[in-house]
Order: C-alpha cells, then structure tokens, then sequence
C-alpha cells in the first residue's frame, strides 16, 4: 500500500462487492417511489453538500484508479447516469421535462468542481412533481374495476423506450403497467377485490417511501451517478447509508443468512451467507427480489413492495425454529412469471458452517470407474485475529482443505476437484495460500497501484507440494475476484483442469474513505467513498477483470456476459495486459490434452441424454427470456404464464444441479439431487487421468 493510500484510511475490499451501497435506493426509478397528492417542499442542497460535492470530485479524480478528467464527455455520461436513476424505465417524466434539462448535460464537470448542486434539484423537484400527477392519476385509476377482454400488450422492458410525449401518451402508458400488474395478481386467483386491496397497498406503500426521501437521498443519488461513471463499485454513501453499510448491513441477517437492500419496488438479495437457511435451502439467489413476507405456515403475505430496508428486515428476522415465507422474483424470472413462494425455518448461523466441506462422488468413464473427491469452498475466509495473535488451528481457508486433502488422499481418490461456484471471494492471503498447496513456489497474483506501480504476491510455503495428483477447478459466472486469483493461478501453472463457465470478472479492489477525515470542521457527519484503487493480474499479464477467467472446458449455462458479471457494466474497467512475471509450467497438461478433453466434453453433450436436455433446457429458457412483450388478454396471458412456469420448471434445473453439500449426515436428510456440473466435472478429470496414463 502507497503512503498516500494511507491518507485515505484503506479498508480494503477484495470480494465481489454489492455495486451500490445497502439501502442506498434510487428514489425515482421506474418502478419507484412515489410521492403523496398533498403538497410538497422542494427539496434543497445544504452548504455542507456542496463542499461534499466538491471534495468527492477531487479525491476521485486524483485517487481512483481510472485516472479521469472532467471535462464534457464525462459530464454527458453523468447526466444520462442521473436520468436513468432519477427516472429509470422512463414512465414519469415527459419528453419536454428531458429536453428542457438538456443545458445542464455539458455543465455537470464545472458544477461538481464548483459545489453546484442546482440541476441535480431542479431535475428531482421536477420528478416529485410529475409523480404527484402520476399518483393522482393512480388512485383513480385503481376506483375502476380492470377488464382484460381487450387483444392488447405491454413491453415489460422500457430500457431503449421515449419518455412520454404527451400528458395523454403518459396516461395510455400508465393504464397499461397498472392493467399487467393486476392482470399478473388475478392469475394469482386472486379475486378482483383482492386485486384492487392488493393494488392500493402498493401505492400506499409508494406514498409513504418518497415522503421520506430527504435531501441527503436526493444527494447520493446524485454522486453515485457521478462516481459509478467512474467504474460500477466506486461509491457515495450518505451518513446514514455509511453507518447502515459498515454496521447492521456488513453482517448477514439474523434469521435466514442474507444481506439485502433497496433496488427499485423491491428489496434484494445482495448475497446469501454460507451455511444459513437460505443458503442450505438453495432457494434463494443473489438479485432475487422480495415482493412479500408472511409469518409460519399459515401468516398472511405482506406486499413488501416500495417498503425500505429496514422495514422489510424486521419481517424476515424472528426467534430459531420458526418459519418465513417469502414471495420471490427470481432475476431471470420470464416476462410473465408469478413471484415464486418459498418457505425457510430462521435459525443461528454457525460460523463453521461457512467453511469448506468435502465429499466424494464416483464417474464412469471408458468402463472404468474413477473415486474424486470434492472440496466445496464457498468464500475465502480467514481468522485474522486468530492468525494475529498465532492461535493454534485458527480458521482458514488454506488449513481446512489441507485437512481435507489429506484425508482424500487417504480415501485413495484418483483426483480432486476444488468447486468454487458461486465463491464471491474473500481473503487475498487466503488464496495465495491455497494455491501454494499446489505448486512449488512462485508469484500467484499481481497488484497494479493508480500510480502505475505493481508488486507480485507469492506463494510462501518454501517449495513444498502438498497435493501433486490430478485436479480440476469448477467455477460459474458468480465466482469473483479471490476466486478468479486462484483459479488464473492453477490455470496458469498448467496445474489443473478449469471447467464451467466463464467467471465474474471483478478484478480491482476499494477502499473506503471516512470524508470527515477530509472535512474536520463539519459537526455532523458527512458520508463516506468507496473508491477503487488497484487492479489485480495474472501472473501471465492478463488482467482479470472485465473477461474474468476463460474455463479449459466450457460447460452449458444460463448466464450471459452481456447480462450478469463485470463485463455488463458500461462502466466497468477495460481488460488490459502488463508483463508477465517468471514462473515455472507444470508439463502435465498441454494443448493437445486440452483438445482430448474439449472433445470427450463435446462427445458427451451429444450423446449423454441428462446433459443434452440440460443444454437444450438452457438454450429454450435464454431464448424465452428474451420476449419481453406480454398480453393483457386474459386467455392469452394464461397460456403466457403456463408457458413461462415450463420454462421456469427446466431453469430450476440449474439450481437444484448447484445444490450445496449436505453436511448433515442425517438419515432423515432429503437425499441430495445429482450435481451434472459436479458429475461433469469429474468426467473431465477422469478424461484427463486417462489421457496422461496412456
């Protein structure tokens, strides 16, 4: 760490973070908040705001990373980044609104220089006032009983939408959203006065969050769209947000093993904590969205749309044993799809309960069968207080699979694989450490200040092998950043097999800055920055972020570059390439083994009936998600829905084949559904054991 990093209070952040602070809402997206049909007070930049404003843009213009001008091509992006936050799925402003805002779109560089907060007010002043027109129009609408008899549609999609050119264009739009969200409740078989009670709730619930929203809100909101020009994970958190990100939110949620915040209409699974309720259930998803909570078996479901964080927490928290259920949006949900409900006992998660597991499973390959172990690593984590003050048997990462490969080694496995799906990452230390199991010595990752600035880190065990045998890694498009270290290292090496998706690709780090520190004679608290400061690489010279790490052997599945992971963050830092470092091959694996291996891999996608309708199950299910359009036509809708919950049934598929090991042991345990990914794995191991014993 540079001296001037000092200055700046590093906490670093290595795991793949949330891209927006918890709570830290977006008060006008589409889908947003609403205001009362009372009067409103506009709402006003304080002075502290704007010295705020004025010192983010000097420290992320002198510190972050990218190092960027504010000139007017930056200031054009902000603007549009503000829009989009201020009014995200187009339905509130008017087209004139937008255009009479146009003079501000080259004058945001000088305002952030110059603490002028002006147009960042005046555009959401304006908002407040087109939503308390949209509100109004609202509750009349809901006093009329819908029909659904018209042959009609609605794009649920309005990103590459116009805003509205007319006060008459706005209203036909506006019967349309009201028209699909009743229609979506009354397939539900819910009766027409349950639509209707269901419905106001909704907007009741609408009002009662923009009344809240204050200047500080409208502030963020404002220098996010400044900072995540930047790269998505650099952040402003308001006092409150600040105090929320590093207390309550920075711990998983008592209860059911989550972490949520706000994103539009609904609450959202930002991550789900190992070893919790949610986690072992497999229901829930990081980015599946809470649309409702009920309490026991038999609780009535609380609409929990347009609710705040904190709100929806005290729901889904309650005392060990009992049972909460939820209504859940899954991310890849098809336009049409109900909300899912599914049913999790709370219970105290146990911190041994986050670490490593291992199992053993056996393949069949050419006739004979293989014996592989499995080692499940959900996070990087490590006892840092422990490994400070020398603890005997401190919890680590590295220590819990020694253990683990020693005993494999013992159950005589011919290989192992290292499962990393969905391993956000965690401890840097952690995995360096781990891939020093498996190399003699050598550097394992490289780390590039802004200054330009770059130091190896290297494997320390003095040149020891722990494990020399045959070895694959399984990663997904959710394996992040210490994940993507370890995996490039093995890959690199020419160590091991790399088999599953294409990784996440989050290759930089954060620091947060306490902005107090920079502003001494503020008596209140004034927020905080997330910033990015490094960029990690590979020791080959390839960066990973932005492309993550290309499996050796790509297997199906559901998530797309342009949809999931660093690369579909406009943005997102570039993929870029520094020198490589010196660093010995393993001679085990070469290009013609690789080619064997793709094309068994192939042979099998072909011929293996389970595999082949996994694929075709993912291809139909891509494809499905791509008709954003739905009919307001009930007896169309209907076949609509029922086509979308076959296709939800196949992608459901997906998750249950990425099911976490049952620790349990318990003869009463629900047997645990075959893994294909897993199995596949396996096989490619067993291909590449058969290869190299030729």
């Amino acid at each position: 760490m540079k001296k001037y990093l000092v200055t700046l209070v590093p906490v670093l952040m290595l795991s793949f973070q949330p891209d927006s602070p918890s709570g830290a809402s977006t008060p006008g997206s589409a889908s947003m908040r609403t205001v009362s049909s009372g009067p409103i007070d506009e709402l006003k930049p304080s002075m502290s705001q704007e010295k705020v404003e004025t010192l983010v843009a000097k420290l992320l213009t002198t510190y972050h990373y990218r190092k960027v001008r504010l000139n007017d091509s930056l200031s054009s992006v902000v603007w549009d980044n503000y829009l989009k936050e201020v009014d995200n799925n187009k339905t509130y402003l008017l087209a004139s609104d937008v255009a009479a805002f146009e003079k501000y779109r080259y004058q945001i560089d000088d305002a952030l220089v110059n603490g002028d907060l002006t147009a960042a007010y005046d555009l959401y002043n304006v908002f407040r006032k087109r939503y308390q027109e949209r509100s109004t129009f609202i509750k009349e609408q809901l006093k009329k009983p819908f029909t659904f008899t018209a042959d009609e549609s609605f794009n649920t999609d309005r990103e590459k939408a116009a805003w509205p050119k007319s006060v008459d264009e706005q209203n036909d739009l506006w019967r349309k959203i009201l028209k699909n969200q009743a229609l979506e409740l009354k397939l539900g078989n819910r009766s027409d006065s349950a639509v209707t009670a269901t419905m106001t709730q909704r907007y009741n619930n609408l009002d009662r969050a923009i009344n809240r929203i204050k200047s500080a809100e409208v502030f963020q909101l404002y220098m996010n769209s400044f900072a995540e020009a930047l790269d998505p994970h650099t952040n402003y958190l308001s006092p409150s947000n600040a105090d929320r990100f590093n207390q309550e939110m920075s711990q998983s949620l008592e209860g059911i093993g989550a972490m949520l915040q706000e994103d539009g209409d609904y609450i959202k699974i930002t991550s789900v904590l190992p070893g919790g309720p949610a986690f072992k259930s497999n229901l829930l998803k990081t980015n599946d969205k809470i649309a409702g909570v009920a309490q026991g078996d038999n609780g009535p479901m609380v609409n929990t749309m347009n609710w705040q964080v904190d709100e929806v927490v005290k729901l889904i928290k309650g005392p060990k044993g009992t049972v909460v259920r939820l209504h859940v949006v899954s991310p890849d949900a098809i336009a049409g799809a109900p909300p899912k409900e599914i049913r999790l006992v709370r219970e105290k998660i146990k911190l041994e309960e986050q670490r490593a597991k291992k199992e053993t499973i056996e393949v069949s390959d050419n006739g004979r069968t293989f014996k592989i172990g499995v080692i499940n690593i959900p996070m990087f984590y490590r006892d840092f207080e422990g490994a400070r003050r020398r603890e005997e048997g401190f919890s680590s990462t590295t220590s819990d699979v020694k253990k683990f490969v020693e005993e494999l080694k013992g159950e005589k496995v011919d290989g192992i694989v290292i499962d990393l799906r969905d391993n956000g990452g965690g401890s840097l230390t952690e995995a360096i450490d781990l891939t020093g199991l498996f190399i003699p010595k050598g550097p394992v990752v490289q780390v590039k200040e802004s200054t330009g600035e770059t130091e190896v880190y290297s494997d320390k065990d003095g040149g020891s092998v722990f494990y020399d045998g045959p070895m694959a890694v399984l990663v997904n498009r959710f394996s992040a950043s210490a994940s993507e270290i370890f995996a490039a290292a093995i890959q690199d090496y020419k160590r091991g097999i790399i088999v599953g998706g294409q990784t996440f690709g989050k290759g930089t780090v954060q620091t947060l800055i306490d902005l107090n520190q920079w502003l001494p004679k503020e008596p209140e608290k004034v927020g905080q920055v997330k910033m990015t400061i490094q960029k990690f690489y590979r020791i080959n010279g390839s960066s990973t972020q932005h492309r993550g790490v290309t499996p050796d052997v790509e297997l199906p599945s559901a998530f797309s570059a342009e949809e999931y992971g660093e690369s579909s963050q406009p943005s997102a830092l570039p993929w870029d390439q520094i020198n490589a470092t010196r660093y010995e091959q393993s001679r085990g694996i070469d290009d013609k083994i690789l080619t064997r291996l793709r094309t068994r891999f192939d042979q099998r996608l072909k011929s293996d009936p389970e595999l082949k309708q996994l694929a075709q199950d993912l291809a139909d299910f891509r494809k499905a998600k791509e008709n954003t359009v739905v009919s307001l036509l009930e007896s169309k809708r209907r076949k609509e829905r029922e086509e979308a919950e076959r296709k939800r049934a196949a992608a459901s598929k997906v998750s249950q084949v990425t099911a976490p090991i049952d620790e349990t042991g318990s003869p009463n345990a629900p047997k645990k559904k075959k893994d294909l990914f897993l199995n596949e794995a396996g096989l490619v191991l067993a291909d590449y054991i058969l290869a190299v014993n030729k």
